[in-house]
């Protein structure tokens, strides 16, 4: 129903912009689009800058409730919490560092995928800064404050805006407003001063793309996307291109590319598998997991080309035969290849680059060929320039 959906602190812009265009996502009205398009909102993400409000997402900090003042004995402490839910190494964290996990079920099925950060301040060890996403964000929440019972403290920062900034212009544009944030690299993250104000940057995102998502609280979140888009290398873009740009960069969409019944090791997300935790064996559904890493699973996520009309979810995937072997999860249109492209589940015997299958879109077979993921190359930048 209209009157349950939820708003971000943002949402007077994009109900202000002409012709955008507005819809329910993840129990919130989103702007899947602006008046440009979905594809020139995609094709200047990728050459420029694109903002995103991504604030209906769930950004929260987890915190010891009696920290002892050793910052590595509270880092420690709090990590052990997180670590009965995720199979990564979060004890493992660097100040300032963050790390993509998921949450396992007792079957080691995904329940979400989530990045779990360490702050970079020695006064700020024994907290974790967790994103994970809108749709499952209440039960996510519900699962880290039961295992934190009597030891840690949930604090939801959700009604903050969280602004996504990428592309290969993104640093000029941060680095504008936020000067020290251009010597972050790929997958850390700081607290900032903007104007008096607190912001959380993190140099990270989900289009493939150079890029920031920043945490900035509500009384500014307006000021902030504003000064954004009055720089002419930004335009605002929607939740369509979004979705665009992180297919092309062949990551997985959580309730499409995985779910409870999905794996990590099925969802090619096996680098989430840490190998102390391996060792360790006391993550959920670790022997399911230890099963397929060894054997092999019965089904992997793949990088399909596809040609003639977009194949997508819930297509069809077939062998050379014509047997049904899977089905896609996500696919669509691909601005940078100028051809449709998909992902999906097969055989492992299936998945290697070059196999030829076939896809069936409304009724017709279509050829469609494995390919490596990313279809496109991540444009991340790890290399360590300066000493924050």
């Amino acid at each position: 129903m209209a009157e349950d959906l939820k708003f971000t602190v943002l949402h007077p812009a994009h109900a202000a912009s002409p012709g955008a265009r507005l819809v329910e996502f993840g129990g919130y009205e989103m702007p899947v689009q602006y008046a440009d398009g979905i594809m020139a909102e995609h094709r200047w993400t990728r050459d420029s800058a694109g903002a995103f409000d991504v604030s209906h997402m769930g950004p929260c900090f987890l915190e010891l409730t009696e920290p002892s003042g050793d910052p590595d004995a509270d880092h420690a402490a709090i990590a052990a919490i997180v670590e009965a839910l995720v199979p990564g190494d979060i004890a493992g964290l660097k100040p300032g560092q963050i790390r993509y996990s998921v949450l396992l079920n007792k079957d080691g099925g995904m329940i979400d995928d989530l990045m779990i950060g360490r702050p970079f301040r020695p006064d700020r060890q024994g907290a974790l800064y967790i994103v994970v996403n809108a749709g499952g964000k209440e039960a996510d929440f519900a699962l880290f404050e039961k295992a934190a019972a009597g030891k840690a403290t949930l604090r939801r920062v959700d009604d903050r805006a969280l602004i996504a900034v990428q592309g290969p212009k993104a640093i000029e544009v941060v680095a504008a407003m936020l000067p020290d944030a251009a010597f972050l690299t790929f997958m850390h993250f700081r607290r900032f001063d903007y104007e008096g104000h607190g912001v959380v940057a993190a140099r990270s995102g989900y289009t493939g793309e150079d890029g920031f998502e920043i945490l900035v609280p509500a009384a500014i979140a307006l000021d902030f996307w504003n000064r954004l888009l009055a720089d002419e290398r930004v335009k605002p873009i929607g939740l369509g291109a979004r979705d665009s740009l992180r297919l092309e960069a062949g990551l997985p969409l959580y309730g499409h590319d995985a779910d409870e019944s999905v794996s990590p090791v099925e969802a090619n997300l096996a680098f989430a598998i840490s190998k102390r935790r391996r060792r360790e064996a006391n993550f959920p559904g670790v022997a399911r997991i230890e099963r397929e890493l060894v054997e092999g699973p019965t089904r992997l996520r793949v990088a399909l080309l596809i040609e003639g009309a977009p194949a997508r979810e819930g297509a069809e995937i077939a062998d050379a035969s014509g047997a049904v072997v899977g089905k896609v999860t996500s696919g669509g249109f691909s601005p940078t290849l100028n051809r449709p492209i998909a992902m999906g589940f097969v055989p492992p015997a299936l998945s290697d680059p070059g196999t030829k299958l076939s896809v069936i879109v409304r009724g017709r077979s279509q050829a469609a060929e494995v390919t490596a993921l990313p279809f496109v190359p991540h444009r991340y930048v790890r290399k360590i320039l300066e000493t924050v």
